[in-house]
């Protein structure tokens, strides 16, 4: 069983991903945050925004490629899916990644996308950009303190309309504005019912 945690940039993801690891007892990945260009990105997008997808492309099949490696069940922490279809996508309408080097990005993605597997299910965190922010001043990472509403909307724009119209497979969606996992279990609870029932389906 192959499950994926998706969502913005503060919605809860790592959080979500190790409370599921530890309540079905499976092995869990984590994004990889720790990309050398993210500080640089930051200071400069349309300078460093090719350099810093192409680190996440890399990382994120490494990733995929150890997932495929074994049969145990997985959570995963982001997918493949929202680098090219959410983060490259936005840079590329912002103006901050050149034709060129999207279409360098997309050629790689496209050729890579053909040997991975699909999750089985991907949880999607919906959070508006107020929660977001609060989430993200929270957890005080210093280089996402510039991380502007307007760019955290853009995305969220993204992601509706990727799990809307883009993606074909299996989604649960949780609105975090009105379901906040962490302070009622009981909503963890309920995600662990419905994982169940599909494991079992499977």
């Amino acid at each position: 069983m192959y499950i994926a945690v998706s969502g913005n940039i503060g919605s809860g993801k790592t959080s979500l991903v190790e409370i599921l690891a530890e309540r079905l007892d499976i092995e869990a990945y984590y994004e990889n945050i720790d990309n050398p260009y993210l500080e640089d990105f930051y200071e400069a997008m349309d300078r460093w925004s090719f350099n810093l997808q192409i680190s996440f492309l890399g990382k994120k099949i490494e990733q995929l490629c150890d997932i495929t490696s074994h049969s145990n069940d997985v959570i995963q922490d982001r997918t493949i899916y929202e680098e090219a279809y959410i983060f490259v996508a936005n840079l590329r309408a912002m103006g901050l990644i050149s034709e060129r080097d999207h279409n360098t990005y997309m050629e790689i993605y496209n050729i890579m996308i053909g040997h991975i597997p699909q999750p089985d299910v991907i949880i999607y965190l919906k959070a508006s950009v107020p929660t977001l922010l609060r989430q993200i001043y929270k957890r005080g990472r210093a280089y996402e303190m510039r991380i502007e509403p307007d760019y955290l909307n853009s995305l969220n724009e993204l992601y509706d309309n990727w799990i809307t119209n883009i993606y074909k497979g299996d989604t649960i969606i949780v609105d975090i504005d009105r379901e906040d996992f962490i302070m009622t279990p009981a909503i963890v609870d309920d995600l662990t019912e419905k994982i169940a029932h599909y494991l079992n389906k499977k």
